[in-house]
């Protein structure tokens, strides 16, 4: 019977250091897919026409968030809760001229990208 006990204990306890790298991975990376929510206000005379996400040091651009829609010179657009899984995520917007506008963004922080007429807009020149 006390073997039987013993047995019993040395496999719960094998089973619960198994399981210690699956939990420490779990939480690991939940922690890194924070949720995030960005208004992006347009003042500028611009119409912002394509919206983007990527890594900040990558050019893996996701797709269109605005699914053709445009953020007109004087309105905002807020794109709420969508997930990151690095600490910070890159944002890009098109313009009506082909030009791209880019801001960096902490994830799990809600915050507002206010587009001027005086953002550096890159227009492959």
């Amino acid at each position: 019977m006390l073997g039987k006990r013993r047995l019993i204990i040395l496999c719960a306890a094998l089973c619960a250091f198994a399981a210690l790298p699956l939990l420490s991975s779990a939480r690991s990376s939940s922690s890194m897919n924070l949720s995030t929510s960005i208004t992006i206000v347009n003042s500028s005379p611009r119409e912002v026409r394509h919206l983007y996400f990527s890594n900040v040091n990558a050019e893996d651009w996701g797709a269109d968030q605005l699914s053709n829609g445009t953020i007109a010179p004087g309105q905002s657009f807020t794109i709420s809760d969508f997930a990151c899984d690095q600490p910070q995520i890159k944002v890009i917007g098109e313009d009506q001229d082909g030009c791209f506008l880019t801001t960096v963004v902490t994830c799990g922080d809600s915050t507002t990208w206010t587009i001027t007429s005086q953002t550096a807009a890159d227009c492959g020149q």
